[in-house]
């Protein structure tokens, strides 16, 4: 595992879950080995309710990624900003990744669910990025995983209504939802990512899936996989 200070303009710190061949904050390799070529940025559930990087579900799907050859960056949000900061920090991590990977995919729990279907969409990394202010993120983006998404963050935050645009530039994308959660607002999302063909799965079980992380981990892991 190695520390990030993700650039950006807020305090956004990460943990970078690395394969064998490992690699350094700066992007470059660690020791013989090449690295892996592909990562995922995964955001955390609701920094208000105690979500953080180290988040069980996060990091059973990490697991799963790593073991598989591909890296994981988990972070955390910066100073709480309504979720228009806590988006920024997103397309800020995936510049970041983008910058040392080949391939890049994004993932997120709860409302980071939310946060990953609203940075998957967009088109263009604007001047909030300190990294690649020119960048193409949804064209660059190689997947889009969303865990028990909630369907908005504000009115103009709008995940449901983002979904096309990834659907649009043909970023493949997932979600997974629980049909026993009574937390999120999930019902439009997996509503919409069935009209859009997404991959769609299914667990019963509450918004946590109590019990069952390793298994989430395995389905949303192994897709990723596929994917990258």
């Amino acid at each position: 595992m190695t520390d990030v200070l993700v650039p950006g303009g807020r305090d956004v710190r990460g943990t970078l879950d690395e394969t064998d061949g490992g690699r350094t904050a700066d992007g470059s390799t660690a020791g013989d080995d090449a690295g892996a070529s592909a990562c995922v940025v995964a955001c955390p559930p609701h920094p208000q309710h105690r979500g953080h990087r180290g988040d069980e579900r996060l990091r059973a799907v990490s697991d799963v990624l790593v073991a598989g050859g591909v890296d994981c960056l988990r972070f955390d949000y910066g100073d709480w900003d309504e979720g228009y900061g806590e988006c920024a920090d997103a397309r800020n991590a995936v510049a970041w990744a983008r910058e040392r990977y080949d391939r890049v995919g994004l993932l997120g729990f709860s409302f980071g669910g939310c946060v990953a279907l609203l940075v998957g969409s967009e088109g263009d990394v604007d001047a909030v990025s300190a990294l690649a202010p020119t960048a193409r993120l949804a064209d660059d983006l190689d997947a889009v995983s969303a865990l028990a998404p909630t369907a908005r963050l504000a009115d103009d935050l709008d995940a449901v209504e983002a979904m096309a645009d990834i659907d649009a530039r043909g970023c493949p994308a997932q979600v997974v939802y629980a049909t026993r959660d009574d937390t999120a607002d999930w019902e439009p999302v997996v509503e919409r990512a069935r009209e859009l063909e997404f991959d769609l799965r299914e667990f019963s079980a509450d918004h946590f899936f109590v019990g069952q992380a390793g298994k989430v981990g395995e389905a949303v892991g192994r897709w990723l996989l596929e994917e990258l």
